[in-house]
């Protein structure tokens, strides 16, 4: 039933907010705080995870302030990790694979609304993609990005590609590791099905980037990972492996002047 409910709410639900979006952007109307642009992925969201039977638990919503950009650097298990942050962010545009760019009106609605499509098969235009990401968030904007790059079948944390903490750092905007729990017990990767169940949404201690360099995006990505990872065993038992990084620990090293 439930994943009845949240298939008719896509097919009635986006091309109505779609068809909203995209219209909104021909027409000029300016991308502000609580404009359409705003609030039309975040009622999508809303939408799919209420026909979900979703109950979402922020904890630590203080992080998630407003008042300043930031990079939402989440892990990735599920199509409904989407749906869950669209739901409780605010002030965000997401970074998706270039892929769902074809999906017809759904591509142009979100780029309509000012997310940003990478090409993570073509580095030249990743970093490009990453620029632009990093002049919306000159402009206020905060970003969405999963580091993992895809979605994994376990909640043990996979290698981070570098992206999204050079987009960071070229924008000055800390880091918020923010960590999903719940969202497999919904749907798991590689399945379509949807079961009602408790999200579990954490924004940790956030990873300052002010004055760091190109070359401090290895421990950028270290201690976003080290955070997400401690926090997992924390509260949920699960253990993850080391990335491939430096050997000795970040957490207490001094940044660069």
């Amino acid at each position: 039933m439930r994943t009845f409910l949240v298939l008719l709410t896509i097919v009635l639900a986006t091309p109505v907010i779609g068809l909203a979006v995209i219209i909104a952007s021909l027409l000029g109307i300016p991308d502000r705080p609580g404009s359409l642009f705003d609030r039309a992925p975040r009622l999508w969201g809303s939408l799919l995870v209420r026909a979900g039977g979703v109950r979402v638990v922020v904890h630590d919503a203080a992080r998630m302030q407003t008042g300043e950009p930031r990079v939402y650097a989440a892990n990735h298990v599920s199509w409904f990790d989407v749906f869950v942050l669209a739901s409780t962010l605010r002030r965000y545009k997401f970074i998706a694979k270039a892929e769902l760019e074809r999906i017809p009106l759904f591509g142009a609605a979100v780029r309509a609304a000012g997310f940003i499509f990478i090409d993570r098969s073509n580095r030249t235009a990743a970093f490009a993609g990453y620029e632009a990401a990093a002049a919306r968030m000159r402009r206020g904007f905060s970003v969405v990005v999963y580091p993992e790059g895809t979605r994994g079948t376990n909640y043990a944390l996979r290698p981070f590609k570098k992206g999204p903490f050079v987009l960071a750092i070229a924008a000055g905007a800390p880091v918020v590791p923010t960590l999903l729990y719940g969202t497999r017990e919904v749907s798991p990767n590689g399945s379509f099905a949807v079961t009602s169940a408790t999200v579990h949404v954490h924004f940790l201690e956030p990873v300052p980037t002010e004055g760091l360099t190109y070359g401090d995006r290895d421990r950028v990505a270290r201690l976003a990972f080290d955070r997400m990872a401690a926090a997992l065993e924390q509260h949920y038992g699960v253990c993850c492996a080391s990335p491939p990084s430096e050997a000795e620990s970040l957490e207490a090293e001094p940044a660069p002047a």
